[in-house]
């Protein structure tokens, strides 16, 4: 078997995010996040159905549709669950466009009278989009049909739950709600090599169960390699782009007569390599 420094596995690998949250005998892990994220509003979801993730549209561009989980409560009420790695352009029209699937696959009945059930899109982002970057404390982000001038809710029917991950930064001491400790795992599961004692419940100690890697089949621990080297891969990719356009900016500051402090400001690049950059360029 291959060796690991993590002892849990990553759930923003696309296996280690199905085997958590896609898999029939862990579905109850699935139906606790959901009702934890959802109950509020809408009450206990009782059980859940997996669908096929993938949509055999009237278009080649709908067969590509495919959703990371996609399921449906006791109440035909529909869930789109979404993993996003990366920043990504225009994913918002993305979560918006697999709306859609759910509402047209309604519309198939002989007796549709045009009653829909509701539909829920869900987003867990290991990203933070540009607009939010100067609300470095909200991290949840709840989106329905709303009047603009009375902030009503127009339409409940269809909502749409963003997480940016990256602003979760409580320290296991500061968890307060259920909802608290799943944003916990999800953000740290592979940097812990022991379940914390105020996680010590029934769900997550299932959960911190089937994450361990030294459970895993040989087949299993392949599947989660090459997911794990494709997620490397992608962040890999996405820091240098980063430190290159950063190196670039800090170039032209540099010209412009900037400071080196507002430079490491503006880049986010450290003093030493911007005096490294200075040396190079003069």
């Amino acid at each position: 078997m291959a060796e690991f420094t993590e002892r849990y596995i990553n759930p923003f690998t696309d296996y280690g995010f199905k085997r958590l949250f896609g898999e029939e005998p862990n579905k109850d892990l699935l139906l606790d996040f959901l009702n934890v994220l959802l109950k509020e509003e809408q009450g206990e979801i009782k059980d859940l159905t997996y669908l096929k993730s993938e949509h055999l549209g009237t278009s080649e561009l709908d067969r590509k549709a495919i959703f990371d989980l996609y399921c449906e409560n006791e109440k035909g009420e529909k869930f789109i669950v979404e993993l996003q790695k990366t920043k990504q352009n225009f994913f918002k029209d993305r979560t918006v466009y697999y709306s859609t699937f759910p509402i047209r696959e309604q519309a198939k009945r002989a007796d549709w009278n045009y009653e829909l059930k509701a539909v829920y899109t869900i987003a867990i982002l290991d990203f933070v989009f540009d607009e939010d970057k100067n609300e470095p404390n909200k991290f949840r982000y709840d989106i329905k049909l709303t009047d603009t001038e009375t902030k009503k809710v127009f339409y409940d029917k269809l909502t749409f739950i963003y997480l940016e991950l990256p602003k979760f930064n409580k320290t296991v001491d500061e968890l307060e709600t259920r909802f608290d400790k799943w944003l916990y795992v999800l953000r740290n599961l592979n940097r812990l090599d022991k379940v914390p004692d105020k996680l010590r419940e029934r769900i997550f100690e299932k959960l911190f169960e089937t994450a361990e890697i030294a459970r895993f089949t040989p087949d299993q621990v392949r599947l989660y390699e090459d997911s794990l080297k494709y997620y490397r891969d992608l962040k890999n990719s996405l820091d240098t782009a980063k430190e290159e356009k950063a190196i670039e900016i800090a170039k032209k500051a540099l010209k412009m007569g900037f400071s080196i402090e507002d430079i490491t400001e503006l880049t986010g690049l450290s003093s030493e390599s911007i005096e490294q950059l200075k040396t190079n360029e003069g």
